[in-house]
């Protein structure tokens, strides 16, 4: 088997999107390829809808359902145990790809040699091929013959999990498929499972390749993740910042690349966490307990991060003036934000 596309699914079966995404999966260019789509305790029909896949293209579409909802990173971990592929991709499930969108990532692999290959992506609100607004989800910089420098960018800008193909020994080593229920790859029960783990994936490529056209069309919709602002949203990151270090250290890279390391967990653990829960319109429960603990536990993780060269130079300056008030007072900061908000509101006329 050449392929294996993993599909986690859950209550996506509402306006069309999972039929979109399942016909641009199953009208891929490739032939030898397997589509693995574990719907993850829907509460509506999805899973119907994968049994209508299954039943219309069965030498290639598998219907799973997981018994126990628990969340992406469970269901792509039952997927992860049935793959026989060659190659692993993923793809959300209200997400879809170009006709021949596998098909350019494993030429691009054969005729280069690399294990993971990658290319960009366009967010679109409506369900079309009507390319939308372009993300470069890769670099130039990155792409070749890994080395240390090549790392470093990838850790600093991984990009999206799902807009890639890896060699299956990235992801499973040498496990061989049908032998267990589920793999302990991803996290279960926590959104941004994938930024938790892809950093040693990324690490154990050996030659990494990028397509600088938009292939992947990434879905805009309030039910999305990244439009969800809720304590248990923002936990959830929280707990995949702390993810990242213990899984750095537990395959031994976390001393070597500990400048990139601190930085992608600054970003993701406090920066984007602290910026979602201040807004008024967040409406985080226990917001001001909160945000103090939050920076309390980043300043015992790394002490040091505002002197980062990273954070100097990629974080913007009205964010580092605010952190840089909440490491000396907590009160002070939370104060002065609010008051920032009641100043536009009034400039606004709101």
């Amino acid at each position: 088997m050449k392929l294996s596309i993993i599909v986690p699914v859950y209550n996506m079966a509402g306006e069309g999107k999972l039929d979109y995404c399942l016909n641009s999966l199953v009208n891929q260019t490739i032939s030898d390829y397997e589509i693995i789509a574990v719907d993850d305790c829907s509460t509506d029909n999805s899973f119907e809808v994968l049994q209508r896949f299954q039943a219309q293209y069965p030498d290639k579409f598998i219907a799973v359902h997981s018994p126990v909802n628990h969340h992406q990173g469970g269901a792509k971990n039952i997927g992860l145990a049935m793959a026989k592929g060659d190659w692993l991709g993923f793809i959300d499930a209200d997400d879809w790809i170009v006709p021949d969108y596998y098909e350019r990532l494993l030429k691009k692999a054969e005729e280069t040699g690399a294990d993971m290959v990658g290319c960009d992506y366009c967010l679109t609100d409506e369900h079309s091929f009507k390319v939308g607004k372009i993300v470069h989800n890769n670099n130039d910089s990155q792409t070749g013959v890994m080395n240390k420098e090549r790392y470093k960018n990838l850790l600093l800008e991984t990009g999206s999990l799902v807009v890639k193909v890896y060699k299956r020994n990235l992801i499973v080593g040498d496990y061989e498929p049908g032998t267990r229920d589920k793999l302990d790859v991803f996290p279960e029960d926590i959104f941004y499972e994938d930024n938790a783990v892809s950093n040693t994936w990324m690490l154990r490529s050996r030659h990494f390749e990028y397509i600088r056209e938009p292939l992947y069309f990434y879905y805009q919709h309030q039910a999305s993740t990244v439009h969800s602002i809720s304590r248990k949203n923002l936990e959830d990151r929280m707990t995949a910042g702390r993810q990242i270090i213990r899984e750095a250290k537990a395959n031994g890279y976390f001393e070597e690349y500990r400048d990139e390391i601190e930085f992608q967990y600054t970003v993701l653990f406090y920066v984007n966490t602290l910026f979602s829960a201040m807004p008024k319109k967040s409406k985080v429960k226990g917001c001001y307990a909160f945000t103090k603990a939050l920076a309390g536990e980043m300043k015992k993780t790394f002490p040091d991060f505002q002197s980062n060269s990273y954070y100097i130079d990629k974080i913007h300056p009205e964010e580092k003036k605010l952190i840089a008030y909440q490491m000396k007072s907590q009160l002070f900061f939370y104060a002065y934000y609010r008051l920032l908000w009641f100043y536009r509101d009034l400039r606004s006329g709101k």
